[in-house]
């Protein structure tokens, strides 16, 4: 086993990564920019090691800062967690000229399967059915014309290079391509460093499923069930389930093995999801592979009893897998929410700023995967991910209500999060009953979270700053009494926190 983990991410994952890595005996090495500084991750590591400036082009997606961090600090491996870098096959292909182990797949898997047109066409050749649409890149404008008439709108432009639904437009007719292909460049350039786009055909109230892979260096490859990811908002998921309401055992076998074979013919090793969209009739169709640790790795942990992340470890350091295909069972239901700073009430909004109390839920099934505390402030320069709030029950119901509970207990202040969005989606009569799809939220979200009006926002706001300013004048008059008239005796921490909590709460409305 490594001796020494350097962990090349930030906030929640690093978080994970590092408690992984206590519990195999690794010495965990953090990397944080300049507003990373007073991070959880920072805080909870072994080591950490400054990147650079705030943007992540200049930290966190520096691989030469990345490469000179691991060597001098004496790393034999590295986890790349999710975003960032953990899809450029530049990052093990310098692992591997350093001597680090990269915990993760080859540089060659990464391209066969990383790049969506690259894994398309793989797809196409294993025989796993796929989305109408191109097996390349669009050169240019006009040639993305020509393939949309001959599709069919609408259609769906797809960035080439990384995920989280950003480079992603659909199109519902010719006059939006221009548009539409414009701001799907321009924002593929921006996340991943690469405008390339290229065009499949858009199925309407399909279903986004998702096959979690699993492979070792000795050939053994296993499918570790599905998760269900259709609740998503602008193609970025927000809720996710294991196992799927929708899928049947035979389904979820046939879709299995189809990502099975995939994995096969790219030589892939390690973690990895290959994800489809079904359509009502049960038919699937291949989209992409992820080719690292999903976001939502915990639900597939959570019914599966494994632990995906030490199994990553223990994987790359050359160790064969310790299940196979007839060991691998579904225990139970788990949902996981993610956790955002920022505001749905107000065009979901970021909502960076300093978080005054972070109580997080407890008590049978709850999981929280956080990387923030009070106290701490959020940045505004990456992501608005707080944590992942994951509950697990015997069945779907019990999780539902668990994870309804669990909400409720979640308290945050100081900051804006979506708990009530999630609120809302528990308690609608179609999600209970599992009747959704990849439109389904953008299309309920008006419903769940009605407007907020004007004068109650004016009225929101007066009442706030009356409290900070009976706050400030509390805190002044404190200050300015002699040495010998304050209080002998700290306040009690209880009292201490409820002052805090009172302050900062946004009025009921």
């Amino acid at each position: 086993m490594f001796k020494k983990l350097l962990i090349a991410n930030r906030g929640e994952i690093a978080v994970r990564i590092l408690r992984a890595c206590r519990d195999l005996g690794i010495t965990g090495v953090a990397v944080f920019s300049d507003a990373d500084r007073a991070s959880l991750h920072v805080r909870m590591a072994d080591e950490a090691y400054p990147i650079g400036p705030a943007p992540s082009r200049e930290s966190y997606l520096r691989l030469d800062k990345l490469m000179d961090i691991a060597r001098r600090s004496g790393c034999d491996a590295l986890h790349p967690g999710y975003g960032f870098l953990a899809e450029n096959p530049e990052l093990p292909r310098a692992c591997a000229d350093a001597g680090i182990t990269f915990v993760g797949p080859s540089d060659a898997a990464m391209e066969r399967l990383g790049s969506k047109t690259a894994a398309r066409e793989l797809a196409y050749r294993a025989g796993v059915p796929m989305v109408p649409g191109v097996r390349e890149a669009i050169p240019q404008l006009e040639a993305a014309r020509r393939i949309g008439g001959e599709i069919g709108y609408p259609i769906l432009l797809k960035a080439v290079a990384g995920g989280g639904g950003k480079g992603m437009r659909v199109v519902a007719s010719a006059n939006e391509l221009p548009g539409a292909w414009r701001d799907a460049a321009s924002e593929a350039l921006n996340a991943f460093g690469d405008a390339r786009v290229y065009i499949e055909k858009y199925l309407d109230r399909s279903r986004h499923i998702e096959i979690q892979i699993f492979g070792d260096s000795q050939g053994n490859i296993v499918y570790l069930g599905e998760r269900e990811c259709s609740v998503q908002r602008r193609h970025q998921k927000v809720i996710e389930e294991a196992p799927s309401p929708f899928v049947t055992p035979e389904l979820r076998r046939r879709m299995g093995e189809a990502a099975v074979r995939l994995a096969r013919e790219a030589g892939y090793t390690n973690a990895g999801t290959a994800e489809f969209l079904v359509d009502a009739n049960r038919n699937f169709y291949f989209l992409e592979v992820n080719t690292r640790l999903q976001v939502e790795h915990p639900a597939t942990e959570a019914v599966t009893g494994l632990d995906l992340v030490k199994l990553q470890l223990r994987v790359a350091a050359g160790e064969r897998l310790p299940i196979a295909q007839p060991d691998v069972n579904l225990h139970g239901h788990a949902m996981e929410c993610r956790i955002y700073a920022e505001d749905p009430e107000n065009h979901f909004f970021p909502s960076p700023g300093q978080i005054i109390s972070w109580r997080a839920p407890q008590g049978p099934g709850i999981r929280l995967d956080e990387g923030v505390y009070s106290g701490w402030t959020v940045p505004g320069d990456y992501d608005p991910l707080l944590a992942k709030l994951i509950a697990w029950g015997a069945d779907r119901a019990e999780t539902l209500a668990r994870l309804g509970r669990a909400l409720e207990e979640l308290q945050i202040t100081g900051i804006r999060a979506n708990t009530a969005l999630f609120q809302s989606i528990l308690a609608d009569g179609d999600f209970r009953d599992g009747a959704i799809h990849t439109r389904w939220l953008d299309e309920r979200l008006a419903s769940l979270l009605p407007a907020r009006a004007p004068e109650a926002d004016s009225r929101a706001d007066a009442a706030e700053i009356k409290a900070a300013m009976i706050a400030a004048a509390l805190s002044h008059v404190c200050q300015s009494k002699p040495a010998d008239e304050r209080p002998t005796q700290p306040l009690s921490r209880w009292r201490d926190d409820a002052r805090r909590e009172q302050v900062s709460r946004t009025p009921e409305r």
